[in-house]
Formats: structure tokens, sequence, C-alpha cells
């Protein structure tokens, strides 16, 4: 047994799939799904988990393998391994539940893709899932494990999104820690390039490990397209999902707060201000509470948009500048200066705006990462 401890690598935000969104025809069952997800630290064992929490019955793994991803639904066979759940290679999640492999002894570098590999057996109608992946993943009819398949063979089906996915964490030193991001769809990538990887959080992944003070800090992107804080939007709100998603992210060390624009957006209730401001308290009380620190962004510029409105611009000028000014926060990371335009800065900077008005590109998204300071994450741990 090692004494060291289970730092989260990678995690994603969880919710009920919407059908839209579901796996493509022929689904699940008795077929094989390869999905890649993107290691921000690196270790030498890990531990893949998993959930059901949104099913309406139980999942069958018949078999779950992990590789290096080598791009395009392909992986280095040589790296191939089978992981094993209290030792058996098969493991029945039922509804509601999850579960964690056992510890696998595996060099997996920082910044690295991983590719999981699960030969399903069967599946309930409701899929726990990530709709917002932005990642390709690979439906392989059959089951696809043994031997391993090193690329995606013709007929495969590809979707961009995750399903039953929910963490990888790693061994690492009592010096490595994780930061988790609670945020939207403006966290979760839209605007992004699929399989570029290149959201903001990525752009601050690469960013802390080439300083040699935050190397060790891993970050776990738990953004929801269209999420809401309160009430809503898509998928669990964030009051409701905080306690899961973020809290119980092993190693956790960090917290960043940016969330509140579709609450803005989606309501005509002027108290809208003061619900995400209450929230946005009862976070950083729970999050306090375990030795977390919390770190609140002002919600971006959203002038132009769907959502821009008199009183919806009034209520986003009330919430930033408690964000700002209450003390509340451990510190602000004030990425809305950061993308708005000096001319009008109610309005993105249209160098970073996808055309929406509110969502970012590939470059806002980069200037967001470049305008916090690294320093915020250094110290004891």
């Amino acid at each position: 047994m090692s004494d060291l401890p289970w730092v989260g690598t990678w995690a994603c935000g969880l919710q009920l799939t919407e059908p839209s969104n579901n796996p493509p025809a022929p689904g699940l069952t008795n077929h094989t799904l390869r999905q890649v997800v993107l290691a921000s630290i690196g270790g030498g064992r890990l531990r893949l988990r998993l959930s059901n929490r949104y099913g309406n019955g139980p999942v069958t793994l018949q078999a779950v393998h992990v590789a290096r991803s080598t791009g395009a639904g392909a992986i280095d066979v040589a790296t191939d391994r089978a992981l094993t759940f209290a030792g058996k290679p098969e493991i029945t999640i039922p509804a509601g539940r999850a579960a964690a492999s056992d510890p696998l002894d595996f060099a997996l570098d920082p910044l690295t893709g991983l590719a999981v590999t699960i030969a399903f057996g069967g599946t309930p109608p409701a899929i726990t899932g990530h709709p917002g992946a932005r990642a390709t993943s690979y439906l392989m009819g059959g089951k696809r494990v043994s031997p391993s398949i090193a690329a995606a063979p013709p007929g495969t089906i590809t979707a961009p999104h995750w399903y039953y996915l929910a963490g990888l964490d790693v061994l690492a030193d009592a010096q490595t820690a994780s930061v988790a991001i609670l945020g939207d769809s403006l966290t979760d990538g839209r605007g992004s390039t699929t399989d570029g990887d290149d959201r903001w959080p990525n752009d601050l992944s690469r960013r802390l490990h080439a300083n040699a003070a935050t190397s060790k800090v891993a970050v776990l992107n738990l953004g929801l397209g269209g999420n809401a804080v309160v009430d809503g939007g898509l998928g669990p709100p964030a009051i409701e999902r905080f306690s899961s998603d973020v809290l119980e992210q092993p190693g956790l060390r960090w917290l960043v707060v940016l969330e509140g624009v579709n609450d803005i957006g989606r309501t005509g209730d002027p108290a809208v201000a003061n619900q995400l401001i209450a929230a946005y308290g009862h976070f950083i009380d729970l999050a306090h509470a375990r030795g977390v620190r919390v770190y609140g962004v002002p919600i971006l510029p959203f002038g132009g948009s769907f959502y821009d409105s008199a009183a919806h611009q009034t209520a986003r000028q009330t919430v930033n500048a408690w964000i700002r000014t209450s003390g509340r926060f451990d510190a602000v990371i004030d990425l809305d200066a950061a993308v708005r335009d000096p001319a009008h800065p109610e309005r993105l900077r249209v160098a970073f705006d996808t055309g929406d008005q509110l969502h970012l590109n590939p470059a806002g998204y980069q200037a967001m990462a470049d305008a916090i300071d690294l320093a915020l994450f250094e110290g004891p741990r």
C-alpha cells in the first residue's frame, strides 16, 4: 500500500445526457466505446472513476482498457492495459452509483491523452455523460478490447461526447494538488476546437506545467454547457452538483468559480443577482470548511448577445461588483478585464468573439489563461 495521496488529473461535470446527445446508433449495449481524455499532471499509478449517477438502471462494463492515445482513435498498443474492479475485469454499476478501478501501474505523462476503451454489456435508457466533451469518441461494433485494437476500424461511428467517465486520478507526492474550475459553456469550451484541447482550462494547465513553482498543479474542468448556478439551465444546477462535482475531487486545493451568465440571461427576475451572490457565498463556506481556497471570476461581457438587455446588464454589474469588492473570495481573477472591448466594456473584444457576442474563440480562451496570476497556485499545499 502506498501512503501517497490520490490527486485528480482529469475530471468532468456529469449530467443526464439529453436525447439528442445520446450515443449514436446502434448504441452502447454490447458494443465498445473508445474515449480520450487529456491528463493535466502525470504519475506512475492511476485509477479511473466511472459514474452511473443519472442512470435509470444498471450499466455493465465487460472490460475496460487504458492506453496512450496516438490520435484519431488510435492507441499505442504496447501501453494497453486492462483495468480491474475489486480484482475482476467486469463490473456492473447500479443506477445512481459510481465506481473506481483498482490502482494500476501506468506511466502517465503530463499533458498527454489517455484512451479509455470500454466494452459494454447492458446499458440503461438514461445515460450519464458529458455532452460538451469536444473530444471525439469512437463507437465500435462488438467487443473490441482483446486483442487490442490499435486504431478505430472501418465502420466506426464517432460522437463528440463522453459517457460514464467521471475522473482520472494519479498517485502523486505531497506537493501535488488540483484546482477545480466550476463553470458553464465558457469553461466547458464552446467555441474551442474539437480534439484541439484549447479551452481556457487547458491553456491554464499548460502554463502551470511550464512554471516550475506550479508544475504539480492539476486542472479539473467542471464546466457544463448551458449550466446555471441556481435554476433554469442544462444539467443539474451548480448549487446541486457542487458537492459531487467539486468537493469530492481528490487532492482539491483551489476552486475557481466562473458561472452565472445563464441564470441572468434566462430570467426576468430582478432577484437573480441576490440569488447568485447567496450561492457564491454558500460555495465559499463549503469549500473553506474543506480547506479549499476559492477564487471568484466576474461574469464576462455579453453585450449584443441574445442575453443582452438593460435588466440583465444591471444584474451582471451588481454581481460583478460584489465579486470584486465583497472580500468573500480569497482572490479575484478578473477575466472580464482580459477579454472585454475597452471601447465598449459590456461587449467582448471582436478578436475573441465567436460571433454570438457570448462565447469566445481559442484566441479568447488563451487570453483568459494568460491573464491569470500563477502565483495564486504557489505556496504550501
